[in-house]
């Protein structure tokens, strides 16, 4: 199934290129993605060193050489703490900034449709280098099989050149979108979603908005998510009389084998998720993330902290996720004769269901088929979190992932198969073409 080859534009009829064409430019474009992609790894911007990074000025450099008027805007925590969908953080936001890149078409077009690609740039720690055996996290390598291993290429900034390669190969092919079409490159989304957040409040939506997540799907909803941190505070004792303290440490594994009881409920039948995780074995998980504890291998220690994460299901609330954490914890705590404290710091993210029915997702399908041989996409629900919350839950915009092939990503030695980035740039580029409409350049 091809997309239309013609359509009327702001100013006259314009015969839109064949998907064939498409795939053709962005094959040509194939070592400038590389190229891009490779620029964009080797940058660290794992929390704390996206500033100093300097990423944006990189991706603001790349909009301007697409002919994208371009912004560089600051995260301003002041202008979202109280927005719905705020996620609150114990660490600064300064230098952080997201990069936008708009194109607007030379007239307004009568049809055409907006979008915003949105891509998130930063990535999370690599954990130790020296267990990375292909190559080490910033440092880009492309394997005989097509393959680009670094800390992000998969996660998420193959996706990000996918968006890039698309308005460039329509470029290349000598067309531009007859309508607005945003790039919004963001901070974040591995911790808080405030990057995409502070975009929004900051006016930056469309008509349908597509984030190329490592998911080669359409995704259809995503679970919620929350992390806490829990501070435990024991009895410090010589270990000549271990009796006399209260260990610190293992009352905190005892708190998180409490905590797993929330897991086992949200995971029962009846449950409480959305029919579209039916099936699943085991979609909500915690996961136990960080721990530090103790002072001497001799002392009963004092204190231990730990961080968790906490799959919600769409629809369950925040605040009764966290009454259901307090009171387990508060349980546990006075059982193990351990004070404790709770922290809210990172994610307070809810979950969400996307409708597949919307216009915009019957476009992404429509665009896949003619790009991939008329097969159709699959569409899975997630079980983790993406800043499609925001649109889908607080601005009223179908926000759907859909990305390139990738693996090991939050692991070592992640990758992305570049094949899959090129294939995506070119059902990207499909897209645009049958939602905004073309104009001759």
């Amino acid at each position: 199934h091809k997309i239309c080859q013609m359509a009327t534009s702001a100013s006259s009829s314009v015969t839109l290129p064949t998907p064939e064409q498409i795939k053709h430019a962005v094959q040509e474009l194939k070592p400038q993605l590389i190229e891009l992609l490779t620029s964009l790894v080797s940058y660290d911007t794992t929390l704390g060193n996206e500033a100093s990074s300097n990423i944006s000025s990189f991706v603001a450099s790349v909009f301007q050489k697409m002919h994208l008027t371009t912004e560089r805007q600051p995260i301003l925590l002041d202008e979202i703490k109280s927005l719905k969908g705020y996620s609150p953080v114990d660490w600064s936001y300064d230098g952080k900034e997201n990069v936008i890149g708009i194109h607007r078409p030379s007239l307004p077009s009568p049809s055409g449709k907006t979008i915003l690609f949105n891509g998130h740039i930063d990535v999370v720690p690599t954990g130790p280098a020296d267990l990375w055996k292909i190559t080490k996290p910033f440092t880009p390598f492309v394997s005989d099989d097509g393959k680009l291993y670094g800390r992000g290429s998969g996660d998420m900034k193959g996706g990000v050149v996918s968006m890039m390669i698309a308005m460039m190969a329509l470029r290349f092919l000598g067309f531009a979108p007859a309508s607005q079409v945003t790039l919004c490159c963001v901070l974040e989304e591995e911790c808080t979603g405030n990057g995409t957040l502070s975009s929004l409040h900051r006016g930056f939506s469309a008509d349908v908005v597509l984030i190329p997540e490592p998911f080669p799907y359409i995704t259809i909803a995503q679970l919620g998510v929350m992390w806490i941190q829990v501070t435990v505070i024991g009895r410090p004792a010589h270990v000549l009389n271990t009796s006399s303290g209260v260990n610190a440490i293992e009352a905190s594994f005892k708190m998180v084998e409490a905590l797993k009881q929330i897991e086992v409920d949200f995971n029962k039948c009846p449950s409480p998720l959305p029919e579209v995780y039916r099936g699943m074995s085991h979609p909500v998980n915690i996961n136990l993330g960080k721990i530090k504890g103790g002072e001497w291998a001799s002392s009963v220690p004092t204190e231990c902290c730990f961080d968790v994460r906490i799959g919600i299901p769409p629809g369950f609330s925040l605040v009764k996720t966290k009454e259901k954490i307090e009171e387990i914890l508060k349980t546990t705590a006075e059982k193990y004769q351990v004070k404790h404290r709770i922290d809210y710091n990172g994610f307070q993210a809810e979950g969400c269901v996307i409708d597949p029915h919307s216009p915009g997702i019957v476009c992404l399908d429509k665009a896949h088929k003619s790009i991939h041989n008329n097969t159709p996409p699959a569409y899975k629900a997630l079980t983790c979190t993406t800043d499609a919350r925001h649109y889908n839950l607080y601005y009223n915009t179908v926000a759907t992932c859909y990305g390139p092939l990738a693996g090991n990503i939050h692991g070592l030695d992640e990758w992305v198969d570049l094949q899959s980035v090129a294939d995506v740039a070119s059902v990207y580029a499909c897209f645009i073409a049958d939602w905004c409409g073309l104009e001759s350049i």
